[in-house]
């Protein structure tokens, strides 16, 4: 179960997180959340699909690397084998929370960052420093700052570009068919990709207004992203 809390340097003065990458440590994941800043470097290592929550109906930007759940098959004994892993896997065990604070009598809310104390990367033995002997943040954890700050702008950008691509229908599920080499097949279902299609039969305007908004790119290379798919296969095959 997790337990969230408020990140500080007194209380958690000698928390450390490990920072290698294996099944252990959750990486197991056969997908995870991305947007579309994000996606120039996803592309170039995994499919970019949408997938559906079905308890609210939303739409989000996700990285595949498995063809089923708890498969990752990015994984191996060496760690995870690609030279760029999406912010949201990078984040834990971290996460943003909201604070109130008082500045000249009146209440706002500021981003600040909790972690997760049950989270198998959360150590006081092992692993990387949060915080220096002296007082103040390491290197790890300003990166991780960082990294929350650009997450939370991106999911608010990947709302706007769900809610483009579903204002003019160019999200459409699929079923996605395999076979390995060893005659074994898997069906996976549940995701959506964008039409393409609907998407040619769109005005010069609304391309307009799409390149304007920088999400023409963002659909141009989640269709680009599908060729890894492939790649995605191979390395199923080579697992035998």
């Amino acid at each position: 179960m997790s337990q969230h809390v408020l990140l500080n340097s007194i209380d958690h003065k000698d928390l450390k997180v490990i920072t290698t990458r294996s099944a252990a440590l959750g990486d197991n994941l056969w997908f995870s959340l991305t947007f579309p800043q994000e996606f120039r470097s996803v592309q170039a290592h995994y499919p970019i699909f949408f997938h559906k929550d079905a308890a609210t109906g939303q739409f989000y930007s996700v990285a595949l690397f498995g063809f089923q759940q708890n498969e990752n098959l990015f994984l191996s004994d060496a760690g995870w084998n690609a030279s760029y892993i999406p912010l949201s896997v990078r984040r834990q065990p971290f996460l943003i929370g909201q604070q109130t604070v008082q500045e000249d009598g009146v209440e706002h809310q500021q981003r600040v960052i909790h972690v997760d104390l049950a989270h198998p990367r959360v150590s006081k033995t092992e692993g990387e420093a949060l915080f220096l002997p002296y007082g103040g943040n390491t290197p790890l954890l300003d990166d991780v700052g960082e990294m929350l700050e650009a997450i939370h702008h991106g999911l608010i950008d990947n709302n706007r570009f769900i809610d483009v691509l579903v204002q003019h229908e160019l999200l459409e599920s699929f079923t996605l068919d395999i076979e390995l080499d060893n005659g074994q097949k898997h069906q996976m279902i549940g995701f959506y990709t964008i039409n393409e299609n609907t998407l040619a039969t769109l005005s010069a305007e609304t391309l307009g207004t799409l390149h304007q908004q920088g999400y023409l790119q963002a659909i141009y290379m989640a269709l680009a992203s599908q060729s890894k798919v492939r790649e995605l296969l191979n390395l199923k095959n080579a697992q035998g």
